[in-house]
């Protein structure tokens, strides 16, 4: 993608389909006149009554608790320098984004027009009562220190500005798993840090927290080493001042255990790397681009334990592994502030839980066999589900500990449970879809890559690398798209109609025919239907010239589902082949089958459905709890619409015991854990939460989907084809840009297992 076409697709994205990328939503409801008195006048006033005379109340009947204040001047913004409030702007909000979504935490972004130090501090004391916490973002050094400083004393709810705090407490956790893996201790390592800003003041502060000495640091900023002869040294940097008569990063870097980077790239070279002692520990984390590049450090040092601020490369230092997750156990028991205590307890959660058994979940999204600490796993990954959960807790535990808790939790694992479902008010699923399909990206043609929006998706998945399109179509149409969209790509484009090469065109209509030559189809009718896309479509797939088939956009379902039928067929053991949509709900993903091909299975049928569907969500890396649903519980029910289903659940019990499935369920005792659990103590599912139902027909399954999406904004994907020997997935005609994305994203996972799955 060019840079334009860059430019324009992020200003698109902030614009469309309306400006920012937050909003507020009411949690109340406010259809009738009532309950507009009692969200406003009179009914208003009750609650402002008992908040003037407690006003910890506001915590009770407002959303104080669940709000932080992410605040800006604009003066040190990203790699952009001092933009100005209004510029950082988009900024902040994507940082509000970052908590709703890790951490279900509500937003209010404040861009402060000033860069005056107690204006500043006057304008956040001035709205601090409407929030529960405040984070600071992207505030220029050394104003940034007495910035915070002062609100932390002066305020009485949680301040932290992540820049400095975030980093220091992520690289702490990964510095103490380092030394650790380094067979070294921290008070006796040798330590160089690269710069002199914010987060390099707050990590070193930090490492001391954990045990390193004064003496073993050195810090450098641009002049050099910090050292103690030197003039004008401001207050955090004459902290740190070295007594070693060294001036140069060659100098200090010899002999030293550990390098932090938080300056510019390509300052440490290799021989400053040889020059450390074993097991160095390298953190290069100046972004986008390292102190050193990752492979040439490795290649350096065999020995060597590094980290960086990518994604793409091991040991990511990634602030969004801390801020959500702190300010969520601080709200929760409603700090005062955050202090070292609850800054310790996020470093010491962060440092155990890379030493925790991790689940499939996480390894498959990261496209890894299993992630086991070591020396390129030594903190978690940003996907995991797991930090939640582990963090959050140990910040609340030490708020309450050390004294600045207001509120206390005594039922830790309702807790716990009560972070798990906050979980499900994101989308995570579909980034761990794409992350893993760009794991190993494969060949998929699109049969109409002659329509604008299948061809808009086919330059996302090959600019974003998710996948290798193949464009099927007229061919002046694809270029002239491709012309107006800037997708300037060396992209295999093919016209069935004309395009092919004789010998492939042969071939395919050859082995085609031998296929179906027993179904009245002879060599002329093979030839005749190479030309239509979806037959040879499903030919490339089928003869492995292609790893999967996008198709369905402008045609209806049963005209696609013909051809590849017939061209690629059904995986070995599959009698009939479904499909399921993968509903990305507030409780979390849910799947539903069957919703396009199987109008009333029978049992037996529904009993394969059920394991399909087993398998695809294992191929998400999640545990599959499976609903079989009926408009009848347990046998309340003779009628043979619900007997069949519970003939199905039956088959299921006998042949594949382990799998967590039960029903006849009605749908609101299926979504509902507690409600199973009360009714129905027995079930399998009782205290469970169900990510897959299994509708009895296809009447229930397709309207239910469509149901959910329409009125409730429900994204989905799916249809996802189960049974077939490769993959090949249809899409719901007129499928927008995002769901194409998205589809093609479970064909490159879909082709990625199909490469070492056996049987079903």
């Amino acid at each position: 993608m060019s840079k334009q076409s860059k430019r324009r697709e992020a200003l698109l994205y902030h614009a469309k389909p309306k400006p920012g990328k937050i909003q507020v939503v009411p949690t109340k409801s406010y259809s009738t006149q009532r309950d507009l008195s009692l969200a406003y006048s009179p009914g208003v006033a009750e609650p402002c009554l008992e908040i003037e005379k407690d006003l910890k109340n506001a915590y009770k009947y407002t959303n104080k608790g669940n709000l932080v204040a992410v605040i800006s001047n604009g003066t040190a913004v990203l790699g952009l320098g001092n933009i100005g409030p209004e510029a950082s702007k988009p900024v902040m909000e994507g940082k509000g984004l970052l908590f709703k979504i890790f951490a279900d935490i509500d937003v209010f972004d404040i861009e402060i027009g000033t860069e005056d130090i107690e204006e500043f501090i006057a304008t956040v004391k001035n709205i601090a009562p409407t929030f529960g916490g405040i984070n600071l973002e992207d505030i220029k050094a050394p104003e940034a220190f007495e910035i915070e400083r002062r609100l932390k004393e002066e305020l009485n709810i949680p301040v932290m500005h992540d820049d400095q705090h975030g980093t220091a407490i992520i690289s702490a956790a990964a510095l103490l798993n380092a030394l650790e893996l380094a067979d070294k201790k921290i008070e006796d390592a040798v330590i160089v840090i690269s710069g002199a800003g914010a987060a390099a003041v707050s990590c070193t502060r930090l490492y001391k927290s954990c045990g390193a000495k004064a003496e073993n640091i050195v810090m450098l900023d641009s002049k050099g080493v910090i050292r103690e002869d030197r003039e004008n040294l401001s207050d955090e940097k004459a902290e740190f001042a070295s007594h070693r008569k060294i001036d140069t990063l060659e100098e200090a870097m010899k002999d030293a255990d550990v390098f932090v980077g938080l300056s510019v790239k390509d300052i440490v070279t290799p021989e400053m790397l040889l020059s450390m002692k074993a097991n160095p520990i390298v953190f290069a984390m100046a972004n986008p681009d390292p102190e050193i590049e990752y492979d040439l450090a490795v290649k350096t040092r065999k020995d060597i334990i590094m980290a960086t601020g990518r994604s793409d490369h091991p040991n990511q230092v990634n602030n969004v592994l801390g801020f959500p997750f702190i300010f969520r156990g601080a709200l929760d028991v409603r700090a005062t502030k955050i202090n070292e205590a609850m800054k310790m307890a996020a470093v010491k959660a962060l440092a155990n839980l890379a030493k925790e058994p991790v689940p499939e979940q996480v390894n498959i999204a990261y496209g890894e066999t299993k992630l086991t600490f070591g020396r390129e796993y030594i903190i978690p990954k940003p996907f995991d589900p797991r930090l939640i959960t582990a963090v959050p807790p140990a910040v609340a535990k030490a708020a309450m500990e050390s004294g600045v808790a207001t509120h206390e939790i005594t039922d830790w694992q309702k807790y716990q449970d009560e972070l798990y479902e906050r979980m499900g008010s994101d989308n995570k699923t579909i980034r761990l879809l794409i992350n893993r399909a760009k794991l190993k990206p494969k060949r998929i043609v699109y049969t109409e890559a002659d329509h604008l929006d299948v061809l808009k998706a086919a330059q996302i998945v090959y600019e974003e690398g998710i996948g290798i399109p193949v464009l099927l179509g007229r061919k002046d149409v694809i270029k002239d798209y491709m012309e107006q969209l800037e997708f300037d790509a060396d992209i295999e484009i093919i016209d069935p109609k004309s395009d092919v090469k004789p010998e492939k065109f042969d071939e395919y209509a050859e082995k085609f025919w031998m296929k179906r030559k027993r179904t009245g189809v002879t060599l002329y009718d093979a030839r005749k239907l190479m030309t239509e896309r979806n037959y040879f479509a499903g030919m490339m797939v089928s003869e492995g010239d292609v790893d999967a088939m996008i198709s369905g956009f402008s045609r209806s379902y049963p005209l696609v589902v013909k051809p590849v039928f017939e061209t690629i067929g059904k995986f070995d053991g599959v009698n009939k082949v479904a499909t399921t949509n993968l509903m990305i709900t507030k409780r979390g993903p849910i799947f539903i089958s069957d919703t396009s091909l199987n109008i009333d299975p029978t049992a037996k049928e529904l009993a394969q459905i059920a394991r399909m569907t087993n398998y695809t969500i294992k191929m998400f890396g999640m545990e599959p709890v499976i609903a079989m649903i009926s408009y009848a519980n347990f046998g309340s029910s003779k009628d043979p619409h619900a007997t069949k289903v519970r003939e199905a659940v039956d088959i299921i019990h006998k042949t594949n015991p382990d799998m967590i499935l039960d029903g006849e369920l009605q749908t609101d005792f299926a979504l509902n854990a507690e409600l199973i659990k009360k009714k129905f103590p027995f079930s399998k599912l009782a205290g469970k939460k169900v990510n897959a139902l299994i509708f009895p027909n296809l009447d229930s399954a397709n309207s239910n989907y469509k149901l959910l999406k329409e009125l409730n904004g429900v994204e989905s994907i799916g249809p996802i084809m189960l049974g077939m020997r490769k993959p090949v997935h249809i899409l719901q005609m007129k499928a927008s840009v995002d769901e194409i994305v998205n589809m093609s994203a479970v064909a490159v996972v879909d082709a990625q297992q199909k490469e070492k799955r056996g049987k079903l």
